[in-house]
């Protein structure tokens, strides 16, 4: 069951990005395309289900630090999902709960293990790109969470206090005057909070990178395969595609927000998957950037419940994204791509006429208890997923697929893993209702924000 419009979920169509129009195509041979039936079933010793980060990530540590057998099927293209099309934020956490929230769920000791493991995550991305040679095009050091409002100092006031503090991470207030000096200006900036944790990439080039350096070291990757049913006999999980099957011992869960409910049943009422769009306009002057007062390489986002994100691209594109529509539909997509062009032009009034050039979409995917989740299923200990990084997957997510892989591989354990992400995220009730209960939170954060 998938209940936004089709055209969401159409693997065959591309996204219609700006990062598909400036990566390089992948290497010849890293993507084998659909299994081949006339072979008859392919066997591998560790199947993944979804080839974006977390999977792509899982198939190179697997095959390349444990040496195990391991097959990957995607859908669309390698990359194709959230991986592929989101906006290039390599931050933390991947959460929808506050700090705060996050200490008193789980108690300092866990919240601080969830914090590090996550400066660990961003590590890891810079790392991958220098040890596998990775074309990522890293941009700015740290991230801006900037106030939208002047009343939304506040809250970042107590973000620097648990994140300097409590956790010990390098940050830094930021007074309006001194954002507008030294970063940017705009209508809907009243000072700002430097995480120095954090840079910009390009979301695309990294998965195609992911994917070339996993296929190097042996990982077989297959484009193209969707998983249409889902059998068990004895010890084997056996995966149909349309071409052809795939047997295997163990089997990875990595779809995130493209998690099919009559697929993956177990996680079926588990996970809501929410739309995010990105406009990207042409490059702009030297004149229209200064003209704005844009003078930082650092991503940003802001202090809004229904967050704006935004970036300036090597190129000097501006990239503006933000959540919204509950359908899927090409038209409430046009719908969607007029206000975000509107509302630009109202946050960076000097930018108003100036055109974009893509508009494009994808899943973020949240729980109800809203912190990521990496476990087995409870009714099969071969059966394994991670996913649902609430809009913060580029680092989280690679990170989620190498601690599975060092689970699988004998080199850690399920004890390891921080409590926040820890296990299978709660049943959502009546989930045939999560539509309406994301209506009502978007609308109730709407409100928030205004």
């Amino acid at each position: 069951m998938t209940w936004y419009h089709e055209s969401m979920y159409d693997a065959g169509a591309p996204a219609g990005s700006f990062w598909e129009d400036d990566a390089p195509p992948l290497p010849s041979g890293v993507d084998l395309g659909p299994l081949d039936a006339g072979q008859g079933d392919t066997v591998c010793d560790v199947a993944i289900i979804g080839g974006g980060y977390t999977g792509l990530s899982a198939a190179l540590h697997l095959a390349r630090d444990h040496h195990i057998d391991v097959r990957l099927l995607e859908s669309g293209p390698l990359g194709w999902g959230a991986s592929g099309r989101n906006g290039g934020f390599c931050t933390l956490p991947p959460s929808g709960l506050s700090l705060n929230q996050i200490i008193r769920r789980y108690g300092e000791d866990e919240a601080r293990r969830f914090m590090v493991s996550q400066v660990d995550a961003v590590d890891l991305v810079r790392n991958l790109a220098r040890d596998e040679g990775l074309d990522i095009h890293p941009q700015g050091d740290g991230t801006l969470h900037v106030a939208h409002a002047p009343d939304r100092f506040r809250g970042l006031e107590e973000e620097a206090t648990f994140l300097g503090g409590t956790f010990g991470m390098s940050v830094k207030l930021m007074s309006r005057e001194e954002v507008a000096e030294t970063e940017y200006d705009s209508t809907e900036q009243f000072g700002a909070l430097l995480n120095c944790t954090g840079f910009g990439l390009h979301p695309l080039r990294f998965a195609r990178g992911l994917a070339a350096a996993a296929a190097r070291h042996g990982a077989k990757l297959h484009g193209k395969s969707q998983v249409l049913r889902w059998e068990k006999s004895g010890a084997e999980h056996r995966l149909i595609t349309k071409s052809g099957a795939l047997r295997a011992r163990r089997v990875i869960v990595a779809t995130n927000g493209y998690t099919q409910d009559d697929l993956q049943k177990p996680l079926a009422d588990r996970v809501v998957p929410v739309l995010s769009n990105i406009i990207v306009t042409r490059p702009l002057t030297d004149d229209e950037i200064a003209a704005q007062g844009w003078r930082t390489q650092r991503p940003c986002s802001n202090t809004r419940q229904l967050l704006f994100y935004y970036r300036m691209l090597p190129d000097r594109r501006f990239l503006f994204g933000a959540r919204g529509d509950l359908t899927g539909t090409p038209q409430d997509g046009l719908r969607m791509r007029k206000t975000m062009e509107r509302r630009l032009g109202e946050v960076f009034p000097h930018w108003r006429n100036i055109p974009t050039t893509h508009y494009w979409r994808g899943f973020v995917c949240m729980t109800a208890r809203l912190t990521p989740a990496i476990g087995q299923m409870p009714d099969d200990s071969t059966v394994y997923f991670a996913l649902a990084y609430h809009g913060d997957g580029v680092s989280a997510a690679p990170w989620a697929g190498r601690a599975l892989a060092r689970i699988i591989g004998g080199a850690a354990s399920f004890d390891e893993i921080p409590a926040p992400f820890r296990g299978i995220p709660p049943r959502i009730l009546f989930p045939s209702l999560r539509r309406w209960y994301l209506g009502v939170a978007l609308g109730y954060y709407q409100f928030q924000d205004n």
